[in-house]
């Protein structure tokens, strides 16, 4: 037996190769009907990181239906892995130091999503009018910040803004984190690439999110970051949960 969500799923994704680089490392995955998610950066002066994000995201598109949700990030987890020794065998074959990408991936199951990741592409949650960012960065800046030695706003345009702690295909044992939240009526989920949070600020994000719709949200969200510079690729999908069982969606919206 599968695991189906009890929410209607509405989601968009947009990908932009920005205005510096000459191609776009960065690759997605927007599958609704299955509730599955993810964003993957190529790691950015790396061989192919092209390469690297595409393959990720295909080992992602292939999960088989989960039967449950440990199982389901389990599954994910053991693909991953998968992804990695693929990429440090390519690696090794054209003798490169290594081909990586970051991953962020959102599943959706039953009343829950579960999310696990690698690197600084992020998932946020926008619920009740508030942003919050669910991942915390695998980056020497983020470790900088829990130090206390640089601010939020230092972080923005440090010199070690692109150095991350951890990547598929960066070292022979991948490191992934994962998380698991109770999904409610109306939440919309953003998954992006740094291309996206490192030129557009959490307020401009919210802004967007609480004003646009989930289908045109990414494409408004690329061309913020396109209109700052748009130095890196840039990457974003929002995903929007509807409750059909929501005791209040009578009252909500009355049938005409």
């Amino acid at each position: 037996m599968t695991c189906a969500s009890q929410f209607r799923w509405t989601s968009s994704a947009r990908s932009d190769v920005g205005r510096v680089r000459e191609i776009n490392e960065d690759a997605c995955l927007d599958q609704p009907e299955l509730g599955r998610w993810a964003v993957a950066d190529g790691m950015g002066g790396h061989a192919v990181g092209d390469l690297a994000s595409r393959l990720v995201i295909d080992t992602l598109s292939r999960l088989p239906p989960p039967v449950g949700m440990k199982a389901l990030i389990a599954d994910a987890r053991v693909r991953l892995q998968k992804a990695n020794r693929q990429l440090r065998n390519e690696a090794a074959r054209r003798q490169v130091q290594r081909i990586g990408s970051t991953v962020i991936v959102l599943l959706a199951c039953d009343r829950f999503c579960g999310y696990l990741w690698a690197g600084d592409s992020r998932l946020y949650l926008h619920r009740d009018g508030q942003l919050r960012q669910l991942t915390r960065d695998h980056s020497q800046i983020e470790e900088l910040k829990s130090l206390g030695v640089i601010t939020d706003e230092q972080a923005r345009h440090h010199p070690a803004q692109h150095m991350i702690t951890r990547a598929v295909g960066a070292t022979d044992r991948l490191e992934l984190d994962d998380d698991v939240i109770e999904v409610a009526d109306g939440d919309v989920f953003l998954l992006c690439s740094d291309g996206l949070s490192n030129e557009v600020t959490d307020e401009e994000m919210l802004a967007v999110l609480t004003t646009v719709e989930c289908k045109r949200a990414p494409e408004e969200l690329v061309e913020l970051a396109l209109a700052r510079g748009g130095r890196d690729n840039i990457t974003a999908v929002v995903v929007q949960a509807e409750d059909l069982n929501a005791s209040d969606k009578t009252l909500l919206n009355p049938a005409p």
